[in-house]
């Protein structure tokens, strides 16, 4: 088993801040689980994991013009899947608390490290640890929030890629 599973999150920023939306072919998220992992390279990425390990999602931008930084991962209602269209999820914020809810990776955000140890900031990742408690063989969908620059419409979310327990 690995002890870490790295997700990249590609964001073409200028179509995204175009369309105002990260679908349309915006965004693609990469694993590197060796479980088997569903839809890679697409929005809708569901990374298989196991309990303890360290989940990573690491931002990197197409455009060289524009900067991408994850701004938050919520998981969503302590349900496996996303909630029925005019639901209102009730999100748990990665990091924001000491005990996570069931179902739920803890952690929080922390700077990246180039290759050779310097920090790195143009580039923020974070990462959190597979809880004991998560239901084998359902998806954890969380919504996954993206910055791109600066301005009042510049955080753009998705609420389809999840984790799922093996």
């Amino acid at each position: 088993m690995q002890d870490r599973i790295s997700i990249v999150v590609m964001v073409d920023a200028v179509g995204a801040l175009s369309d105002r939306t990260l679908h349309n072919g915006n965004i693609s998220l990469i694993d590197d689980s060796a479980a088997g992992s569903r839809h890679k390279g697409t929005p809708d990425l569901v990374t298989v994991v196991a309990p303890g390990q360290i989940v990573q999602w690491t931002p990197i931008h197409v455009d060289v013009q524009t900067p991408v930084e994850i701004q938050a991962i919520e998981f969503l209602s302590g349900a496996p899947a996303a909630p029925a269209a005019g639901q209102a999820a009730s999100p748990h914020p990665v990091g924001h608390s000491a005990v996570p809810a069931p179902g739920v990776v803890s952690g929080a955000a922390v700077d990246a490290m180039g290759s050779n140890g310097y920090e790195n900031h143009d580039l923020l990742v974070w990462e959190g640890v597979v809880p004991y408690d998560m239901t084998p063989g359902v998806p954890y969908r969380y919504r996954l929030s993206v910055r791109l620059h600066e301005g009042p419409n510049s955080v753009l979310s998705i609420d389809s890629p999840a984790l799922l327990r093996v």
